[in-house]
């Protein structure tokens, strides 16, 4: 039987539309739900094979985009609300009560400060910008997966659509480069 990667790229990968808003994402509690209003649509929306993001149950990869800090709010339940870890680099709100990840928010010097993480999957809403690639890809096989079963895993996300990244995108990868060079006085500051 073929790894599920997450339904969102096994049911195959529905276009977003690039005017789309932003609207509500809710946790997975049937009553007195969480929910988190963000005010804009993600970027570099990607499939995660990484540990710490969280993932539906029995899909090896997550799917998470970013916004700008501010188009984030707390608009239900923010009580209900704990960080995952709070030594990580992303401290990852979830709920108490499912264990769902929210958002994502990272409060110290890092070339992604100022941009939640979120899983736009958690939204009733459809328009949602679309998975772009899959990242940290071979981080699986930290979780248990097989890796004799990595170049079928690599096989159905480029069939999907995907590149496959065991990091990330060559223009997330730059960015973290501007930011690393501008840090130690390499590159110019204005940039």
């Amino acid at each position: 039987m073929s790894p599920s990667l997450h339904s969102l790229i096994d049911n195959g990968i529905t276009k977003g539309d690039p005017n789309f808003a932003g609207g509500d994402l809710h946790c997975k509690c049937a009553s007195d739900r969480v929910t988190v209003t963000l005010a804009s649509n993600v970027a570099h929306n990607h499939a995660c094979g990484c540990s710490k993001c969280w993932k539906p149950s029995g899909s090896l990869f997550s799917i998470v985009g970013v916004v700008p800090r501010d188009a984030v709010s707390v608009t239900a339940n923010a009580n209900k609300l704990y960080i995952v870890d709070k030594e990580a680099a992303i401290h990852r709100y979830a709920c108490k009560d499912c264990g769902v990840h929210l958002y994502g928010r990272i409060e110290k010097e890092h070339p992604f400060k100022g941009l939640d993480f979120v899983h736009a999957e958690l939204s009733d809403k459809k328009g949602w910008q679309e998975p772009q690639f899959a990242g940290f890809v071979s981080s699986i096989i930290e979780q248990g997966f097989q890796p004799q079963g990595m170049d079928e895993v690599r096989s159905k996300l480029r069939s999907a659509g995907l590149e496959t990244y065991d990091a990330l995108s060559p223009p997330l990868m730059d960015l973290i480069a501007t930011f690393t060079g501008k840090k130690s006085g390499a590159l110019s500051a204005n940039l």
